[in-house]
């Protein structure tokens, strides 16, 4: 059975260790995610600060009720010339290997998006990077579009 839920501080442990996975596949994609994409260190305190965040809300997707993945949304303002309009954006998800296909970020997606809609939120981004072409196809199907592209220049990168 397919499940997501709402986060609580009793799941830190498990959200550090599904970040630690998703950090692993991030980094194979880009080495700036740890230092500009994902969450700053140490994590336990950055998912405890997110829980009691009333701007934010972290999911958890479960398979028989074995945690799988995780989402963080957070809710941000717009520029001043949307009338103080905000927006929900997905900062993060992930789901291990072997529990997708099944619904799992899906399930996630869903509920995060139903509970912002529940605080007047119309408008969603989701943050994902170039070349992650299996997230890419997952937020196209649950109606996402491509609105932005960051670009980005090191210096430092050979």
């Amino acid at each position: 059975m397919i499940n997501a839920r709402l986060a609580t501080p009793d799941d830190l442990a498990v959200l550090v260790d599904l970040y630690r996975n998703l950090e692993k596949e991030m980094l194979d994609l880009h080495s700036m995610w740890p230092l500009a994409d994902g969450l700053s260190e140490p994590v336990d305190e950055s998912f405890a600060e997110v829980l009691e965040d009333d701007d934010a809300l972290v999911v958890i997707g479960s398979v028989s009720g074995y945690p799988f993945g995780f989402l963080l949304a957070r809710v941000e303002s717009m520029l001043p010339q949307a009338d103080g309009e905000r927006i929900g954006s997905i900062r993060l998800v992930f789901v291990e290997l072997e529990a997708r296909q099944v619904a799992v970020g899906e399930a996630m997606r869903d509920l995060a998006m139903d509970l912002l809609r529940a605080q007047g939120i119309s408008k969603f981004d989701a943050h994902v990077l170039p070349g992650h072409r299996l997230a890419k196809n997952f937020f196209e199907a649950g109606g996402f579009s491509a609105r932005s592209i960051v670009m980005h220049h090191d210096d430092n990168r050979e």
